[in-house]
């Protein structure tokens, strides 16, 4: 009876707890689930202010805590400090050293839950914000009022921050945005757009073949035959040229955490409802003269045999044309997308290591893999997030462009640094003149240097919401965003945010209205990095990390 009574206390505690959480009006509210969502909370907490940080999903961390292991910052590690360094530290302190590239999923999870302990962040799991029109996002004329999700609880707050991968609650304040790719004329790009893989030459890819079809590989169901259909994914050439905008993104895929341990191996089954003709595209590349290994397959650091599995070359892990719809879904269709993405990259598993129409040496190499059994542990070794390269973007008083990240144009307010290449991955299969299956959409120029993320590129416009930041989905373009999108700028533009919600509410002003100079000042004193004409690369004391050779980016596509 004593325990029960305990309980039953324990559970009215926590109850009241949860009811003060949402009637009390917080400084900041961080609605996310990304990398960007913890540091934000942390950054916020650590400056004394009042922060909860609803997170729509269980996973701790986004994509840094759910597969993507292998981080993209390459030679350019001391473009960003702050908390996103810390937790980089902590990551290659778990492995007792001073540097690590690559690590397990698991470890970036546990580093992130030592540092929300340690920061004593209020988290809420597991809500989602109802997204229905006048219901969600209660506004009190151009300000959030307080958000409610959809299991009723509402919560107030005089700052928000938008750290969700697609921008649920940056558009549900009616905050403009764009989904797709801009016409080559809008910011006078020239990635922008469609970007053909036939054209010749390609100056829109740095890369080579990589990521392209080498061979010819006939599209339709009945090779030679039109009028059999094309086969999943594949659509007509005619039209399509360099330079269009449209409303298609680049391809989304799990990023798989694959281990060679016996001991530790989960066999990849054939999944329920496996279809041939999902998987014909890479058979036929393969006879077609192919020989080409489709996966970036990256070491993870520690002891596990681990490796992070991603997309590489013509046909991959990537499920090309299946994602159009994601940004702007239900969650119900969402969950539909996510699950055909993971029946699409199971099947595509299962056949490199099974189907005789694999090259023998590849189908060897595909079969010691399997799902590690010390990761995921409640999903079955499957990560609990599909990586969403790109979604909604806000479109504020200033759009990050090819331009910032060539050099052309310098943001005069900068709150973080880019660095990685100007980046696409495949958005569409075509049919080009010839006949054969050519990739489109894919992009590829490295940065001269590290430039400048404007702080008005992580803000509405002038005229629009005055207390929400979107560090994630930002004002960018396409082409921008491509470079941008990486988990350490993510986690600095975010920390960046937080510290300009705390100045807003001190001076009692806009988000608009916060003042840079003294905005960079408490910046820097955070040790964010946010100067590129401070930045110089850090002399290489060490062996070059998995992807570069003397310390010059030679680097994989995330």
């Amino acid at each position: 009876m004593k325990q029960i009574a305990l309980i039953l206390a324990c559970t009215a505690s926590t109850f009241t707890q949860a009811r003060a959480a949402e009637s009390s009006t917080h400084d900041i509210v961080v609605y996310g689930d990304s990398s960007g969502a913890v540091v934000a909370a942390i950054s916020a907490k650590r400056e004394g202010r009042s922060v909860i940080w609803i997170n729509p999903t269980g996973v701790p961390g986004g994509m840094s805590s759910s597969g993507l292991g292998a981080t993209d910052f390459l030679g350019y590690r001391n473009t960003f400090g702050g908390i996103a360094s810390e937790f980089y530290d902590g990551v290659a302190k778990s492995y007792g050293t001073n540097f690590v590239r690559s690590f397990e999923p698991h470890v970036g999870r546990k580093v992130f839950e030592q540092m929300i302990a340690e920061a004593g962040v209020k988290v809420v799991y597991n809500e989602l914000l109802d997204r229905t029109p006048g219901t969600g996002v209660q506004m009190a004329g151009r300000r959030i009022k307080s958000i409610t999700t959809l299991s009723g609880k509402t919560y107030h707050g005089k700052m928000f921050i938008d750290a969700t991968y697609v921008g649920d609650l940056m558009a549900a304040t009616g905050v403009t945005y764009t989904v797709g790719r801009e016409p080559e004329s809008q910011y006078g790009e020239d990635m922008a757009g469609v970007r053909r893989g036939d054209t010749n030459p390609r100056v829109h890819y740095g890369q080579k073949d990589k990521d392209h079809f080498t061979a010819e590989v006939d599209p339709y169901v009945k090779p030679g035959d039109p009028a059999s259909g094309l086969l999943p994914h594949i659509v007509p050439g005619e039209g399509i040229k360099n330079g269009q905008g449209d409303k298609k993104i680049q391809a989304y895929n799990y990023r798989v955490c694959l281990t060679t341990n016996p001991a530790n191996r989960i066999p990849i089954e054939k999944p329920p409802g496996y279809r041939d003709i999902d998987h014909e595209l890479l058979l036929r590349n393969f006879e077609a003269g192919d020989m080409r290994m489709p996966a970036l397959i990256e070491p993870l650091a520690g002891e596990g045999q681990k490796v992070d599995w991603n997309n590489m070359h013509a046909v991959g892990t990537d499920y090309v044309g299946a994602n159009y719809e994601y940004p702007e879904a239900s969650y119900e269709r969402r969950r539909e997308i996510e699950k055909a993405h993971e029946s699409y990259i199971r099947g595509f598993l299962w056949t490199m290591a099974n189907s005789p129409r694999v090259p023998e040496k590849l189908r060897q190499r595909a079969a010691t893999f399997g799902l590690p059994r010390d990761e995921f542990t409640d999903n079955g070794g499957w990560p609990w997030m599909i990586y969403i390269r790109e979604a909604r973007r806000m479109v504020g008083d200033y759009v990050m462009t090819q331009l910032d990240c060539s050099g052309t144009r310098k943001a005069e307010d900068p709150v973080g640094l880019g660095s990685f290449g100007m980046d696409s991955h495949c958005v569409q299969h075509i049919v080009t003149e010839k006949g054969m299956v050519q990739n489109e959409g894919v992009i590829w120029r490295t940065p001269p240097r590290p430039y400048g993320i404007s702080y008005r590129s992580i803000i509405p416009r002038k005229g629009e919401c005055e207390n929400l930041f979107s560090p994630i989905c930002l004002s960018a373009s396409h082409v921008a965003h491509g470079s941008i999108r990486m988990e350490p700028v993510f986690m600095a533009l975010s920390q960046s945010a937080a510290i300009a919600a705390g100045m807003a509410i001190d001076k009692a002003v806009s988000v608009q209205g916060v003042p840079y100079p003294a905005l960079r000042e408490k910046l820097e004193a955070a040790k964010q990095v946010v100067r590129p004409e401070t930045w110089k690369r850090a002399p290489s004391t060490k062996k070059p990390a998995a992807g570069t050779k003397g310390g010059k980016t030679n680097p994989p596509k995330p």
